[in-house]
C-alpha cells in the first residue's frame, strides 16, 4: 500500500502561516456564489488558475457537500443554511433580539434589523419587513451581504461603542466608500459624528446608504459594556421625517435596544 505525504503550500511569513489550497477553496466558493452559478472553464478564467485546478477544486467541495452540481454548473449547497441557522441560532443578540424586532416592526410599519460587527463589516443577523415598507430587491440582498459599518445607522451605533484604535483599525482595513453624496467619506469627520452618536445614545443615517432613505440605530452592549451589536428602524424620508425621525423613534429605538440588553445579561447570569 502506498501512503501519499502531501505538503501543502503555505502562506503568511509575516503573519500567521494558512494553506493556500484551503484560500482557494475560500475564493472557489466566493465565485460560485458571486455567479450564482459557474462551470470550471468560468472559474479558471475569474481566479487565474488552470481548468484541471479548477475542476478539482469544483468536485472536491461537491463530494463534501458544499456544492451541487447542476446543468450548467455548480452552485452553493443548501448545507451553507444549516450552518447559517446554526450559528445565527447560538447568537444571544439573535434570540433575545428577534422579539423586540418583530415588535417593532409591528408597530412602526418599517424594516427594523439586528446587526453584529465581525471582521470589520457589519453582518444583519436578523430583518423584518413592516406592513407598509417599501418592496426592493436592495432590502432583500441586504441580508446576504457584508455592509461597510460607516454608512449605516447600525454600523455607527456599533462604531461609536468601540474603542478609537479598533475603528481607526476598521477604516485602514475597510476604507470609507461612498455610497451616496452624504456619505462620510473622511477619516476626522466620521469620528466628529461617533462623539455625537456617543452623545446622544444613537446614531442616524440620513441618506447616507440609499438616497431617498434614513435610518436610526442604537447599539446593544452586554453585562461588561462590550458592544454586542446594534437595533435600528429605517425607512423612506417621506415617512422618516420632523419630530418623528428625531425624537419619537430614537426614543423608541433606544428603548428596544435596552430592553435587549437587559435580556441578554440576565440570561448570561442564570
Amino acid at each position: 500500500m502506498s501512503v501519499w505525504v502531501v505538503d501543502w503550500p503555505m502562506t503568511g511569513d509575516d503573519g500567521p502561516r494558512t494553506l493556500q489550497t484551503v484560500t482557494t477553496a475560500a475564493r472557489v466558493l466566493d465565485a460560485v456564489r458571486a455567479h450564482d452559478e459557474i462551470g470550471a472553464s468560468a472559474l479558471a478564467e475569474s481566479l487565474d488558475i488552470s481548468k484541471s485546478t479548477a475542476h478539482i477544486h469544483l468536485t472536491t467541495l461537491e463530494q463534501n457537500g458544499f456544492l451541487v452540481q447542476t446543468d450548467s454548473g455548480y452552485r452553493l449547497a443548501f448545507t451553507f443554511t444549516v450552518l447559517g441557522e446554526y450559528v445565527r441560532n447560538r447568537s444571544p443578540l439573535y434570540r433575545y433580539g428577534k422579539p423586540e424586532v418583530d415588535d417593532l416592526a409591528e408597530e412602526t410599519n418599517q424594516y427594523t434589523h439586528i446587526v453584529t460587527e465581525e471582521n470589520g463589516t457589519g453582518i444583519n443577523l436578523y430583518q423584518v419587513k413592516g406592513d407598509t415598507s417599501i418592496e426592493g430587491e436592495y432590502q432583500t440582498e441586504k441580508i446576504q451581504r457584508r455592509d461597510h459599518l460607516h454608512y449605516t445607522a447600525a454600523g455607527k451605533a456599533i462604531l461609536a461603542a468601540l474603542p478609537r484604535e479598533r475603528v481607526e483599525e476598521i477604516v485602514d482595513n475597510h476604507g470609507l466608500p461612498a455610497q451616496t453624496e452624504k456619505t462620510i467619506t473622511d477619516r476626522e469627520t466620521l469620528f466628529d459624528e461617533l462623539d455625537r452618536v456617543r452623545e446622544r445614545g444613537f446614531a442616524y443615517n440620513d441618506e447616507e446608504e440609499i438616497d431617498g432613505f434614513r435610518a436610526i440605530g442604537a447599539p446593544i452592549r452586554d453585562a461588561d459594556d462590550r458592544v454586542r451589536g446594534s437595533l435600528s428602524i429605517s425607512g423612506p424620508t417621506s415617512v422618516m421625517k420632523g419630530e418623528r425621525y428625531r425624537e419619537t423613534l430614537p426614543e423608541r429605538v433606544t428603548r428596544s435596544a435596552n430592553v435587549i440588553e437587559v435580556n441578554i445579561n440576565m440570561n448570561s447570569q442564570s
